[in-house]
């Protein structure tokens, strides 16, 4: 277990590596920053003298590892359209995507796995075609479309859900939380389930599967003929064997929903890391940007090892090849 544990953390250390490796030497040709962060007036006198202060003339091997070296300690730089640092931005925006994206996930499993059990269970019922139904126009519609058809309706037709902005927060230290406010919450209902449905359908889909065949193994069929009740079959054996790819699916599935919030943040100007990536982009502050896709590779590589570790408490087949 622990030689698991260690060559995983290695690999993951290579990860990491690699991307902040890829993402620094993609952003180093995007444009000139500087270009960016000084105006019209200024003199090359000048902008020399900033891009010597930046560091910006160095090599690329002395900067890159200038970059790996502060940031295993925290620091990205400053930003060149903020002026501050790039920690500092990521401490303010990180909680407000992390609760939307917790959110999102516990919402996508916690209607993802019923309804995935219930259609494999109930086929030809007319609630699980309704389901599959659901779940076909939630893979198909893209994320940005489901966001402006709920603020269209509950938004601006009904006037039920605030449609932007993330309400009023309460700071719990260096945390901030909406979820303890009347305001956060409703304004949390809207992005949460534009983030969710597709991770939900998904979930939905792939549970209904892998339940299917489950239930047609020969080891179902041994469990019926001994007798056993059928909700102790369907939950006890049949569940339980569906779990592993669910929780493969589920554990990357998490990392995409933080990964990938840019769209929701985008369109309700959720104000948190994604839409901060967007505005680096467009005003090219490449330590924002380096460091965002740093952080994800982050949480990805920590996500990996969790599921892996989980797969030796649900697959016991897993713990008798380590030994």
């Amino acid at each position: 277990m622990l030689g698991f544990i260690a060559r995983r953390l290695f690999q993951s250390l290579l990860v990491m590596l690699a991307v902040a490796l890829i993402a620094f030497s993609m952003f180093r040709y995007v444009g000139d920053p500087i270009a960016s962060m000084v105006g019209q007036d200024t003199t090359d006198a000048q902008r020399a003298e900033l891009r010597q202060q930046l560091g910006l003339n160095d090599p690329f091997v002395v900067q890159y590892a200038r970059f790996v070296a502060n940031a295993a300690q925290g620091d990205f730089g400053i930003s060149y359209r903020h002026r501050r640092p790039v920690s500092d931005l990521i401490e303010e925006r990180l909680p407000a995507t992390l609760e939307l994206s917790f959110v999102s996930a516990l919402m996508a499993l916690a209607f993802g796995i019923p309804m995935g059990i219930y259609t494999a269970l109930r086929r030809h019922g007319v609630l699980s075609k309704a389901f599959m139904a659901l779940s076909l126009a939630g893979i198909s519609l893209p994320t940005f479309l489901i966001g402006i058809l709920l603020i269209l309706v509950f938004g601006v037709q009904l006037r039920w859900l605030p449609s932007f902005g993330r309400g009023e927060v309460l700071s719990l230290g260096w945390w901030t939380t909406g979820l303890l406010t009347p305001s956060g919450l409703a304004a949390l209902i809207l992005p949460a389930i534009t983030l969710a449905l597709f991770q939900m359908t998904l979930i939905m889909r792939l549970v209904r599967a892998e339940m299917l065949e489950v239930l047609r193994t020969d080891f179902i069929k041994f469990c019926r003929a001994r007798g056993l009740p059928e909700r102790l079959i369907n939950v006890r054996h049949a569940l339980k064997n569906t779990m592993v790819p669910v929780i493969t699916i589920t554990g990357l599935q998490l990392g995409s929903i933080i990964a990938f919030a840019i769209i929701t943040e985008t369109v309700f100007q959720w104000p948190g890391m994604g839409l901060l990536f967007i505005q680096a982009i467009s005003m090219v502050d490449i330590p924002v940007m380096a460091a965002y896709l740093v952080l994800i590779a982050f949480f990805f590589v920590v996500i990996n090892l969790i599921v892996d570790l989980l797969y030796f408490a649900v697959d016991p087949r897993l713990r008798v090849q380590s030994k």
